[in-house]
């Protein structure tokens, strides 16, 4: 009996470990992501009301507008036959039949109903589903492709339904099939990036030294003409904010409120930003952080960080075993749980990064 009483004591403290875990601060961000998503609901659903009442608004300001118009020219033209003093019985008569047809045609507005047919908001449960991580290791084998003609850039984003990418001579929404929504031609040699920003409901694209707006809805691209023209080479949005950085060593981030238009507020320059034998190759926003992957010249080095996006304070620094031997850009984006994947070209692998930093 003696030698279980050791197993009962490490029973009796996992007991007690399990009774003081706090669930509500486990769940904490997790709480955070699904009250961000239900705020933007609410927020599209806001949107949505506030164009249909101006609709309505719209409808009956036609209808008055016209009337009232009619108005304005009777009263002219009986305000002329009174300064001239000159009429006949016929022209009264016309006045008083348009008169009468206007007062009836004024009731008929002010008894006018419109008919609003609002379909019952379905929301499918399956909009949100909860994970446990993601292991890399055991990912599938495509399940779908879509072939990119030579020349094609390797820029390639994502909102909440669309990616957008490009293949040559075209910039391409493809849905979940990857089946082409829509498409227009990219006139221009170079493409550095780009982001989804939901703020602006927009896509964001970097050229070179020009910052394009494009419109998921209509494909249109509408040059951004309030950031200055410099070289350009990532992109990222928060909520609020844009963050661009400039393509060089010596990088130098620059924030720009996105509303009431796209100013810039700040910017981080070398060596806060990185030393000045430095560039950073990507830079990607979560939850008031920065996700960066940063180059060294002279080791020809990668390393991947987090900042703090307010301060561009660094939280952690994570050294990859990657050679920079080429002149081409690394990349990373975002996993589920705040992790990391990088991109390695060059050894044809992903890096899956934690939270914390660890490979």
């Amino acid at each position: 009996m003696n030698q279980l009483n050791p197993l009962t004591d490490e029973i009796n403290a996992l007991s007690d470990r399990l009774d003081l875990l706090n669930i509500e601060n486990m769940t904490g961000e997790s709480r955070r992501k699904l009250e961000q998503w239900r705020d933007q609901c609410h927020q599209q659903i806001d949107h949505l009301f506030q164009q249909k009442c101006q609709e309505l608004n719209t409808i009956m300001n036609k209808k008055v507008q016209k009337q009232h118009d009619e108005v304005i020219r009777l009263q002219s033209k009986i305000a002329v036959v009174i300064r001239e003093q000159e009429t006949t019985r016929q022209e009264v008569d016309s006045l008083t039949v348009t008169i009468r047809d206007l007062k009836k045609q004024m009731d008929e507005i002010e008894q006018t109903s419109l008919r609003v047919i609002a379909q019952s908001l379905v929301i499918d449960d399956a909009l949100i589903s909860i994970e446990q991580g993601l292991d890399l290791s055991n990912l599938s084998s495509p399940c779908r492709t879509i072939q990119r003609p030579s020349g094609s850039k390797v820029c390639v984003c994502a909102n909440d339904n669309f990616l957008l990418i490009h293949r040559k001579p075209n910039l391409c929404l493809v849905d979940r099939e990857m089946n082409i929504i829509k498409e227009v031609i990219w006139d221009y040699e170079k493409m550095f990036d780009m982001c989804w920003c939901s703020t602006l409901d927009r896509f964001i694209v970097i050229e070179d030294t020009r910052i394009f707006l494009v419109d998921q809805s209509t494909m249109t691209l509408e040059r951004v003409q309030t950031i200055e023209k410099r070289h350009w080479l990532s992109c990222t949005t928060s909520e609020n904010d844009l963050f661009i950085g400039t393509n060089g060593y010596g990088t130098t981030v620059m924030k720009y409120n996105l509303l009431p238009s796209i100013k810039l507020v700040t910017e981080w320059k070398s060596p806060q930003s990185c030393a000045y034998d430095e560039i950073v190759y990507s830079l990607k926003y979560n939850n008031q952080r920065f996700g960066l992957l940063v180059s060294n010249k002279s080791e020809k080095s990668l390393r991947m960080e987090l900042r703090y996006a307010n301060t561009f304070d660094r939280i952690w620094l994570l050294k990859l075993d990657i050679v920079c031997e080429q002149n081409i850009v690394f990349r990373c984006c975002l996993l589920t749980y705040d992790e990391w994947l990088v991109a390695d070209y060059q050894r044809m692998r992903l890096l899956q990064i934690g939270k914390d930093g660890k490979l």
